[in-house]
C-alpha cells in the first residue's frame, strides 16, 4: 500500500514545503505582532496587569498545553486533517478580533489562536519528515523552514506596526484570514495524507496529565515571575503542574504506544537538538520583547520604525538558515550546532557590554539572528533522532520547547529585567507603585505629573536592565553551547543519518 502513495508525495513536495511554511510563517508572525500592538491595545482598552499578562500569555499557555494532545491526535487522525483544522480555526479567530472590545475578549481570542497554532506547528513539522524521504534533501528542507520561522520573526512587527499605525490594532490580527484562506486551498491540493498505520489506544489519562502539568508548570513560571518565589498560588500550581508531568513521563515509558514518544532522549543528538531549541527560544523571546519595548518606549521610535529596525535578526537568520545544512555537511553538525549557540551569545555579550545605541544594538541583533540561523540544524538532527511514525512524538517534543522556551525566557529573564529595572528607579512620589511596574507606568506618571526627571530615570533604569539580561541571556547560550558540544556525537551526518 505504502509504494501506491509514495510518487505524488514526492512530485509536489516543494510546493507542500511553500505551503507548510507560509503557514508557520503566519504563527510566528502573529507572536510578534502582539508585542508592537500591546501599546495601542493597553492604550484603547486598559487592561490591569494581570490582564495585560493573559493576553501575552493566553495563546502560549494554550498552545503549550495543547501541542503533545495534538500532535499524538495528528498520528492517529491524519497529519493533513489536523493541519487544514488548524488552519480554519487560526482564521476564524482572527475574523472574532473584530468584535473584542474588552480585555477579556482579547485573551479569547489569543487563546482560540493558540489552539489553531499547536495544531499547525508541529504538523508542519511532522509533514516535512513525510514528504521528504531523502535526508539530504529534508535537511534542505528545514533549513527553509527554520529560515521563515525567523523572517515570520521579524516581520511580524513591521507588518504590525505599519498596521497599528495606518489602521487600528484590530487590523494587525485580520492579516491572517486572507493568507490562511489561500493555504487551506493550496493545503487540501498540495499535501499528502499521513497517520501513524498503528498508533495503539488513545491514552485519555495521559491526555489530562499533559495538559495539567504542561499549563500549571508554565503558569506558575509565569507567576513566579510577576510575584516572587514565595507566592502560594504559583508554588501550589507548580507542585501540581511537576507531579502530572513526572506522571505522565513514567506512564509514557511503560506504554507501548506512548501520546508522546518520551524515550526518543535516550539519543544523545536528539537531546542535544531539543536543547539547543529551547535556549535559544527563551533567550530569543525576552531579548525580542525588551529590546521591542527600548525601542518605542526609550528610544522614542513609532512601532514601524521599531519593526524595521529589528530587521537584523532576521537577515542573520535568513542568510545562515538555508546555509546551515551545507556548513554541517563540511564542518560536522555538532560544530554548527554549538557553534551557532556561541554567537547568539556573543549576540548578547554585545547588549552588556557596549553602550546602548542603535549601532550596537543592531550588531547584537544580527549576531542572534545568525545564531537562530544555524539552529535549522537543530530541527534536522531532531528529525534524524525520530523513526517516521514517530515523526508527530519528535515534532511535539521540538515545539514544546521553543513554546516552553518562549514562556521562560518571557518570564525568567523578563522577570530578571523587571527586578533590576524596579531596583534601578529611585522614585518614591505619587504613584510610585505604577512607576515602579513599569517603563510604561513610569512614562504615564510622569507626564500626568509633569516629571520629566522621572521619565528620564526610568528610561535610564531600563536601559539597565536590558543590559544585565543581555549578560544572562549569554551565559545562558554559552552554557547550552557547552551542553550540546557534549551530547552530540562528532560524527553525527544529518544528511545521512548516524553513524
Amino acid at each position: 500500500m505504502k509504494t501506491v502513495t509514495t510518487p505524488p508525495i514526492h512530485k509536489r513536495r516543494w510546493a507542500g514545503l511553500a505551503v507548510l511554511s507560509a503557514s508557520l510563517l503566519l504563527v510566528v508572525m502573529d507572536m510578534t505582532i502582539l508585542n508592537v500592538a500591546l501599546p495601542a491595545i493597553s492604550g484603547e482598552l486598559r487592561p490591569d496587569a494581570i490582564q495585560l499578562l493573559w493576553m501575552i500569555d493566553a495563546y502560549s499557555l494554550v498552545l503549550a498545553g495543547l501541542l503533545v494532545t495534538v500532535s499524538a491526535l495528528g498520528d492517529r487522525w491524519g497529519r493533513k486533517k489536523l493541519l487544514l483544522t488548524g488552519f480554519s480555526l487560526f482564521g476564524l479567530a482572527s475574523v472574532l478580533v473584530l468584535w473584542a472590545d474588552s480585555p477579556g475578549d482579547v485573551i479569547a481570542v489569543r487563546a482560540l489562536l493558540g489552539v489553531g497554532g499547536a495544531m499547525i506547528m508541529p504538523s508542519t513539522l511532522s509533514m516535512i519528515r513525510i514528504l521528504f524521504a531523502d535526508p539530504r534533501e529534508r535537511a534542505t528542507a528545514l533549513g527553509i523552514w527554520s529560515a521563515m520561522a525567523a523572517v515570520g520573526g521579524a516581520l511580524g512587527p513591521i507588518l504590525g506596526g505599519f498596521l497599528v499605525e495606518h489602521f487600528s490594532w484590530h487590523a494587525a490580527f485580520l492579516v491572517n484570514v486572507p493568507v490562511m484562506a489561500v493555504a487551506i486551498l493550496a493545503g487540501l491540493w498540495l499535501l499528502p495524507e499521513s497517520r501513524n498505520p498503528n498508533p495503539g489506544r488513545w491514552d485519555a489519562l495521559g491526555t489530562v496529565l499533559s495538559i495539567v502539568g504542561m499549563v500549571g508548570v508554565v503558569y506558575a513560571i509565569k507567576h513566579f515571575a510577576k510575584d516572587g518565589l514565595t507566592d502560594p498560588t504559583a508554588l501550589v500550581t507548580m507542585a501540581v503542574g511537576a507531579a502530572a508531568l513526572t506522571w505522565f513521563v513514567v506512564r509514557s515509558l511503560r506504554r507501548p504506544d506512548p501520546l508522546l514518544e518520551v524515550r526518543l532522549f535516550r539519543s544523545g543528538p536528539f537531546t542535544s537538538g531539543v536543547l539547543a531549541a529551547l535556549t535559544t527560544s527563551i533567550a530569543m523571546a525576552a531579548m525580542m520583547l525588551l529590546i521591542a519595548q527600548w525601542m518605542q518606549l526609550v528610544m522614542g521610535y513609532t512601532p514601524l520604525e521599531t519593526g524595521l529596525r529589528l530587521l537584523p535578526t532576521a537577515l542573520g537568520a535568513l542568510v545562515l538558515s538555508p546555509l546551515a545544512p551545507a556548513l554541517a555537511a563540511r564542518i560536522g553538525a555538532r560544530t554548527v550546532l554549538a557553534g551557532g549557540l556561541v554567537v547568539a551569545g556573543l549576540g548578547f555579550l554585545v547588549l552588556f557590554a557596549a553602550p546602548l545605541v542603535y549601532g550596537w544594538v543592531a550588531l547584537a541583533l544580527l549576531l542572534i539572528g545568525a545564531g537562530m540561523g544555524s539552529l535549522a540544524i537543530a530541527s534536522a538532527v531532531i528529525m534524524s533522532g525520530a523513526p517516521i511514525e514517530k515523526a508527530g512524538s519528535a515534532a511535539a517534543i521540538e515545539e514544546t520547547s521553543y513554546e516552553v522556551g518562549g514562556v521562560l525566557g518571557v518570564a525568567v529573564l523578563g522577570s530578571v529585567a523587571a527586578a533590576i529595572y524596579r531596583t534601578a528607579l529611585p522614585y518614591h512620589g505619587a504613584d510610585a507603585e505604577a512607576a515602579r511596574e513599569s517603563i510604561g507606568g513610569a512614562l504615564d506618571v510622569a507626564a500626568k505629573l509633569g516629571l520629566p526627571d522621572l521619565a528620564e530615570q526610568a528610561k535610564t533604569a531600563f536601559s539597565d536592565s536590558l543590559a544585565v539580561t543581555g549578560a544572562a541571556g549569554a551565559a545562558l547560550m554559552l552554557l547550552a553551547a557547552l551542553v550540546t558540544w557534549k551530547l552530540t556525537p562528532r560524527t553525527l551526518d544529518i544528511a545521512g543519518g548516524h553513524h
